[in-house]
């Protein structure tokens, strides 16, 4: 059996990613969080295996010609995986491209504004003092919008972003896209997307990767959490 890979993880949308890959891939693996809200992202150990103080990042033991690789940045870690196994890849290089475009539309579209409008929507207006800014969450809200609406259109006669078969690519994008309600979005106009997400959650592995470590999250950050991840 192999030796599992390491997941340094915590229960956010790119934590979730991997763990969901993982779960589909039936790779063995063993969870170490990294609990951000307490600053361990910065600690010297995890900077050695993510030097942007970043999660998630992996640590395989067995990687290239058998010599331990440690891995940040969630998309390269998908990558990674799917070359390791010959999985969630695509069967054709045309498939391959297409994964990897979408893959990078979620890495540089959908996950930064996504991320923004969770920010502004969500943790800004809690924040000592209160940061509501109209403006930004216009903006935020609206890009979010636009992209989720690219995302319908790509799924209308698809079962998955690129085809008929599930990818990283899907991976990538779902666990962002499954926080749409926070994200003040609606669906009504987006019955492709409703569908796909709804398909995806069914899965074991998308529900198991969702759920790990989930009672670690807070309902509401403090002060101290604020300073760590919103001004270090």
């Amino acid at each position: 059996m192999p030796a599992p890979i390491e997941l340094h993880y915590w229960p956010t949308p790119n934590g979730h990613k991997i763990a969901i890959a993982l779960e589909e891939l039936g790779l063995p693996y063993e969870v170490k969080l990294v609990n951000i809200g307490r600053g361990e992202q910065f600690e010297p150990d995890f900077l050695k295996i993510a030097p942007n103080n970043r999660i998630p990042a992996i640590v395989d033991p067995e990687g290239p010609d058998g010599a331990r690789i440690s891995i940040f940045e969630s998309g390269a870690i998908l990558q990674y995986l799917a070359r390791k196994t010959g999985r969630l890849y695509g069967k054709t290089e045309r498939t391959r491209v297409a994964t990897d475009q979408w893959l990078m539309w979620q890495m540089g579209g959908l996950g930064p504004m996504a991320g923004q409008a969770n920010h502004f929507l969500k943790y800004a207006p809690q924040m000592d003092p209160p940061q509501v800014l109209p403006y930004a969450q216009d903006r935020y809200r609206r890009e979010v919008a636009r992209l989720y609406g690219v995302l319908d259109r790509q799924l209308a006669g698809r079962d998955f972003v690129t085809g008929d078969s599930l990818t990283i690519a899907d991976i990538a994008i779902w666990p962002w896209a499954m926080g749409w309600e926070g994200q003040q979005q609606q669906l009504d106009d987006k019955p492709d997307l409703a569908r796909w997400l709804k398909a995806l959650g069914e899965r074991p592995a998308f529900q198991k990767g969702r759920t790990i470590a989930a009672e670690t999250r807070q309902a509401a950050m403090d002060k101290q959490e604020q300073e760590i991840l919103f001004k270090r």
